[in-house]
């Protein structure tokens, strides 16, 4: 099946105009098979509460049986079960969780809309595609602010994405490369399977779920068409000055030389995410002066320049030690304090445990923290993290008892010589190729 998939891999790349009429046979027994192995068996279950493990203690009958309604058109996904996980502004983010057998349809929908879909992309998209990361986005963007003449910078978020995408342009979007009958009615059974809150059923009408299997491919096809498309082929080749984009999911910055063009470009961006169902998050929206020039600018006007946050990371016009334009990179305050709360939160959760399981576990966490925001120029900001944990794990440790354990001076001591913490370090370099 992978030779298949490949194929049409292969076939997209070589014809950019290529449409795909007969695909949906691909989703046989064994290639849903292939799906079920590769299924995570720990995520939540559906309304119909059943795991992959109970899916699989028949898997050969459940197959057929799932190929046949397939094949008769009678498939119908069951509705998502909805939840409400908090965010850091005090808001909720709507979580859909699918039956398993949905996700299964789901998962070899997604590797069909993959293969045909991802060879098209731009290398400006980033988020959710395969030998991609927030590095190399974030890399890009030092390039695309460092080595060229960015004056401006829109650093643009789109108001509940995911909940907002238009139901219609979707299957438009996919029919421009897919035009097999049975791959779109599965899309549209899926995205109208509705959704189960507090055992209330609501029709869904918009929005692909967060949670959905192809949600993010089908996220990438829709800001593919609404905004790198358009930006490439229709608004940067009438520019007179440079002009670059990163995206990363519904995150993206943009980049421009001359003031006038930014602003028009913000006007024009703003009616085309209205006309496909979306709008800005105008909270976290800004065109700001940012480059090689802003620092000199803002300092003859007797200001400062202004910094703007793109995955998780506060950037900020600076100088290298031999005095040349740099952009560095800090930790965003929200997502530091955040994370403080999180490990706080847990240190609380496990004090009663022993002091060495609870350091191994903090290892584990400080670990992955360090491996994402330990990047070039963010040592002082992955160091007081270290520091704050530090001091959280020595109040959670007196909290042990009614009698204090440590004083400070001990329990730093303890923790050099019996349970090293992981010290905080850069992993990634801004400037590696």
């Amino acid at each position: 099946m992978e030779t298949k998939l490949a194929r049409i891999a292969e076939l997209s790349a070589q014809n950019p105009k290529m449409v795909f009429t007969s695909i949906g046979h691909l989703i046989d027994v064994k290639f849903l098979r292939d799906c079920h192995m590769m299924m995570d068996g720990d995520k939540a279950v559906g309304i119909d509460g059943i795991t992959k493990e109970d899916y699989g203690r028949n898997l050969d009958a459940n197959l057929v049986d799932l190929v046949e309604r397939l094949k008769r058109k009678s498939y119908k996904p069951k509705p998502a079960r909805r939840v409400e996980i908090p965010k850091d502004n005090g808001k909720t983010r709507p979580l859909s969780i699918y039956c398993y057998e949905d996700k299964l349809v789901q998962e070899a929908l997604r590797r069909i809309l993959e293969a045909v879909f991802e060879p098209m992309f731009y290398d400006e998209m980033m988020g959710f595609r395969p030998n991609r990361s927030c590095h190399m986005a974030l890399r890009k963007l030092n390039t695309m602010i460092e080595s060229n003449y960015t004056n401006y910078v829109l650093d643009a978020d789109i108001k509940g994405f995911f909940d907002h995408l238009d139901h219609k342009w979707i299957v438009k979007f996919i029919e421009s490369r897919i035009k097999d009958p049975n791959i779109i009615r599965l899309v549209t059974r899926m995205l109208k399977a509705g959704i189960m809150k507090d055992f209330q059923y609501s029709d869904t009408e918009e929005g692909s779920g967060q949670g959905s299997v192809c949600s993010p491919i089908i996220s990438l096809i829709y800001m593919h068409y609404v905004l790198l498309w358009w930006f490439k082929e229709r608004i940067q080749p009438k520019l007179r000055g440079y002009s670059g984009i990163i995206v990363y999911a519904d995150d993206f910055v943009v980049c421009f030389q001359h003031k006038d063009e930014a602003e028009k470009f913000y006007e024009r961006l703003k009616r085309r995410m209205g006309n496909f169902g979306l709008c800005l998050e105008e909270e976290k929206s800004r065109l700001i002066e940012f480059g090689k020039f802003a620092e000199d600018n803002c300092r003859n006007r007797g200001t400062k320049p202004e910094t703007f946050t793109f995955l998780g990371f506060t950037h900020y016009c600076s100088k290298s030690k031999n005095g040349k334009f740099r952009v560095k990179r800090k930790t965003s305050r929200k997502k530091f304090s955040k994370k403080l709360k999180e490990i706080h939160r847990k240190i609380g959760e496990m004090r009663l445990l022993k002091t060495k399981d609870i350091v191994k576990k903090l290892n584990e966490i400080l670990v992955g923290y360090f491996h994402y925001y330990g990047i070039t120029d963010n040592l002082r900001s992955i160091k007081s993290f270290r520091y704050e944990v530090v001091k959280s794990l020595f109040y959670w440790l007196n909290r042990r008892s009614q009698k204090k354990s440590y004083s400070w001076n001990s329990f730093l001591h303890m923790l050099d010589s019996c349970y090293p913490l992981a010290k905080a370090k850069i992993y990634v370099s801004i400037y590696a190729q």
